[in-house]
């Protein structure tokens, strides 16, 4: 593929010039990537960068050496900045939605309901997509790929990324003839009860967000990024929340998780405070004694499970290969295979009062869970993803899972519409996708 991707970006530059790129968002994702993209990646040219804030989407592209941006308000000033090839800024997200100048949108927001009216907005427009947004695609993604497939377009979340990194190495696996039996992330801890409190110190030293960083703490980004890889690898959940052995090192953790799960459609899971610390691993089964003997010959362990992994992950590098991959084969690295199989349910941080709205992802209020979509379904849990802004009609104790039962909706958000559209397009309830844009998507 990485033969294949260079080739084709030059035949692409001496054809149509580089691959044209926006960016929605300029929190600590879209200035990483904004920085990379505008430090010369080879046939890949960021256009515009998108912001409510119009001073943080200027200051993405200071910190990238652009230190006088072209502010633009309409489809001519961008073209006009395009023609002068100048980078451009705007508080208007949908501008780049539709500009002929926008080849692939990047959605970096973390949001769900802006960030799903967004990328539909993209998907109307004939544009690839490339989410660097685990609350959205974990929440939404299947029926948004629906929508992107009936457009003709890719919809994926990113190499570099957990999800996609083990994606990649499951279908590489899968290719030269074993069978990925588990895939997941690596995670050094989790405590579910952290706050924004708890962790405003390590976000202002990091120039992070506290609610982002505690989402990463509390397990809910974990959740999240493992529920992409299960609706695109097909792999399950051993239980809510995972198995999560703790290991010295990740090539413990075939031995970790229970073998008749593995063999039983497979597990998303993950490794605790396990070397080398980050990337993603691929359980693999072999149970031929020829192929298995081979295997050990060359350190692969004792067998019949097999650990692989990537020990990296650097989503702001690694997200040239997907852009290249979206625009140049319409070639997703990591998307949903069809209808749910995980979902991230919202459980109690705290016991909650009547009364109160949730504060949704990184809050003081809930964390989430990864859980089976039949199971969570079957009970009706609230998704974590559409929590925020919740109000509760009934106590709930800390731990428990938050249900529709327990909550009022807030009224009229696109979010809900769409999860609505995304069971019953999947469970066959008879509701057909595609009220909410012109395209029609496929039904079944």
């Amino acid at each position: 593929m990485n033969g294949s991707l260079e080739v084709s970006i030059r035949a692409r530059l001496d054809a149509d010039g580089p691959i044209r790129v926006g960016i929605v968002g300029a929190g600590t994702s879209g200035r990483m990537i904004a920085r990379h993209l505008l430090g010369g990646v080879h046939g890949i040219r960021l256009v515009a960068v998108a912001n409510r804030t119009l001073s943080r989407a200027a200051a993405v592209l200071a910190d990238a050496g652009e230190r006088d941006p072209v502010v633009v308000k309409t489809g001519k000033d961008l073209s006009n900045a395009f023609s002068r090839q100048r980078p451009a800024i705007t508080e208007d997200a949908e501008l780049l939605c539709s500009a002929q100048e926008v080849d692939v949108l990047v959605e970096v927001t973390g949001t769900v309901e802006f960030g799903a009216r967004i990328v539909l907005k993209a998907i109307e427009n004939r544009k690839h997509v490339v989410l660097v947004n685990a609350e959205l695609d974990s929440t939404l993604g299947p029926i948004l790929k629906v929508y992107a497939d009936a457009a003709g377009v890719t919809l994926t979340h990113t190499d570099g990324e957990e999800p996609g990194v083990a994606m990649t190495l499951v279908r590489y696996l899968r290719m030269i003839g074993l069978r990925p039996v588990a895939a997941g992330n690596l995670k050094g801890m989790i405590d579910r009860y952290r706050t924004p409190e708890t962790q405003r110190a390590f976000a202002t030293k990091h120039n992070q967000d506290p609610a982002k960083v505690t989402s990463f703490a509390d397990g809910t980004k974990l959740c999240m990024e493992s529920t992409i890889l299960a609706n695109a690898s097909g792999f399950k959940v051993g239980k809510r929340g995972m198995h999560g052995p703790r290991c010295a090192h990740v090539k413990e953790i075939a031995s970790l998780l229970p073998a008749d799960e593995l063999l039983n459609g497979g597990l998303v899971d993950y490794a605790l405070g396990a070397e080398p610390y980050t990337g993603a691993f691929v359980v693999a089964y072999e149970d031929q004694p020829a192929k298995r003997a081979e295997l050990e010959y060359f350190k692969m362990g004792e067998g019949p499970f097999f650990v692989f992994y990537t020990p990296y992950h650097l989503p702001h590098l690694q997200i040239a290969s997907t852009i290249a991959r979206a625009a140049l084969f319409n070639d997703a690295t990591v998307a949903p295979a069809g209808a749910p199989v995980c979902e991230v349910v919202a459980v109690a941080k705290r016991d909650l009062k009547r009364g109160q709205p949730l504060d949704g992802v990184g809050g003081f209020d809930a964390y989430g869970l990864i859980e089976n979509a039949t199971a969570s379904q079957a009970d009706a849990l609230l998704p974590m993803g559409l929590s925020e802004g919740c109000r509760l009609c009934r106590d709930v104790r800390k731990d428990q899972p938050i249900s529709y039962r327990d909550v009022e909706l807030p009224p009229g958000r696109l979010c809900d519409r769409l999860n609505t559209e995304q069971i019953d397009h999947f469970i066959g309830k008879g509701a057909t996708p595609g009220t909410e844009i012109g395209i029609q998507p496929i039904t079944g």
